[in-house]
């Protein structure tokens, strides 16, 4: 029976999720000195020593397809009453039913969503505007988080409720009833290929052990919904990570 305490560490290091259960060691962000570059002398070694660390540079040309079957992977997303949360570092979406999916024969929760500027993840050294993250989890507490690459188009209908109520400041919070809330199931791309890989959390404490699913399509936002992000943040990505011969399977 894992131990209360390394239970601790498995469920609350989504930073994204419970930022402020961190903040006794050190505080940390996106830029200076308390910035990626450093976050591994701020009480978050694996940060600087992990050798399976996320995010990585995709190259398409080194996949692996076939490796995973389509059907390993079954999204059960639909519409909730959820909670958008400034937590200093991104704007977080809380979920409030019972979405999910099944990877493999097993069941994970959906736990919240959040976002990126630039997209954490590139494509062959290319950057999009966004990337949007769904955080999962097993009844083990193994996480599960895909990935979704947004670029510039039109606008996105189903983000666009709760785009109006961005909280633009720390600790603010809107709260979405389901008939305005996005669609998850709807937002994801309907169509493309999949990547997987074994990877890390993209904050700290930087845990590994994460599984990585990559949609290939990206989804659209237009240029304004985009800039209003940024506006609140102008910079939260993590810079890419050496894949240091770890498999990138497509399905």
């Amino acid at each position: 029976m894992p131990s209360p305490a390394y239970l601790r560490t498995l469920l609350l290091p989504l930073c994204l999720l419970l930022p402020a259960a961190h903040a006794a060691d050190a505080h940390w962000s996106y830029e200076g000195d308390q910035g990626p570059a450093h976050w591994g002398d701020l009480g978050n070694a694996m940060c600087n020593s992990g050798k399976a660390q996320s995010p990585i540079d995709v190259d398409t040309h080194k996949l692996v397809p076939q490796k995973v079957a389509p059907a390993d992977l079954r999204i059960s997303y639909g519409r909730s009453p959820l909670k958008a949360v400034n937590n200093g570092h991104t704007i977080q979406g809380n979920p409030s039913g019972s979405d999910g999916l099944n990877y493999k024969g097993d069941d994970y929760r959906l736990l919240q969503f959040h976002f990126h500027t630039p997209s954490e993840h590139l494509f062959n050294h290319h950057h999009y505007p966004l990337e949007m993250h769904l955080v999962n989890q097993d009844k083990d507490g193994h996480l599960l988080v895909l990935g979704v690459m947004i670029k510039r188009g039109k606008e996105n209908a189903e983000l666009a409720k709760l785009w109006s109520a961005l909280p633009r400041n720390k600790d603010g919070e809107a709260q979405l009833d389901a008939a305005i809330a996005p669609d998850l199931g709807q937002l994801l791309p309907s169509k493309g290929h999949h990547l997987f890989y074994s990877g890390s959390l993209t904050t700290p404490p930087c845990s590994e052990g994460v599984q990585w699913i990559l949609f290939e399509q990206p989804i659209e936002m237009s240029s304004a919904q985009i800039e209003r992000f940024r506006q609140i943040f102008p910079d939260n990505h993590r810079p890419a990570q050496p894949l240091d011969g770890r498999e990138l399977d497509e399905d």
